[in-house]
């Protein structure tokens, strides 16, 4: 059996959950609402504050299956209660970050500044000190939303291996390489 799958959730005090039809868990906590749709073989019981997770057979696809779908619960139970948070870094001279509500402004190296608009399940804000690098702090209850969020910002200016530049994670690790050897 999955390993993921058999663990059970433990749902924190103030956090409701619904099975609709069509398997639609519908999770509600102090943060929010969250909805995630199930694969109608997967079997969702909530029993005294306990969620468990089954599967009808041991097929392959019921296998995989299994231990998505308790991930992903857990994550949305996680979600309501806690939230996610995501930091990245602006490595650059003349990177900078800008935010106006949900609109965030970048200027990363290129002739004309970028405007990416954040959705609205997410907030963001920007820090600038003098003598640091720009960040920008994005939190939100949907931990999918969130990574995507921050992937595409990334994207816009990925980290390069040779002077470190652009937008990375905070904590990241850039594996650097040396130049080009200098002639004789």
């Amino acid at each position: 059996m999955s390993r993921v799958g058999k663990k059970p959730i433990v749902v924190p005090a103030g956090v409701t959950i619904t099975v609709g039809k069509d398997n639609i868990v519908t999770v509600k906590g102090a943060k929010g609402e969250l909805k995630q749709a199930v694969d109608r073989d997967i079997v969702i019981e909530v029993k005294d504050g306990v969620i468990n997770i089954g599967r009808p057979t041991d097929q392959i696809r019921h296998r995989a299956l299994h231990g998505l779908y308790r991930a992903l619960i857990a994550n949305l139970v996680k979600g309501v209660t806690e939230g996610y948070k995501k930091d990245l870094e602006l490595v650059g001279v003349g990177y900078k970050a800008a935010n106006q509500g949900n609109t965030l402004d970048l200027s990363l190296g290129y002739s004309h500044n970028i405007i990416f608009e954040i959705p609205s399940e997410l907030k963001v804000t920007t820090l600038t000190e003098k003598g640091q690098n720009p960040k920008i702090f994005l939190e939100g209850i949907d931990k999918q939303l969130l990574g995507q969020v921050a992937a595409k910002i990334r994207g816009l200016r990925k980290p390069e291996p040779y002077k470190g530049k652009g937008v990375k994670y905070s904590g990241e690790f850039i594996r650097r390489k040396a130049g080009k050897a200098a002639g004789k």
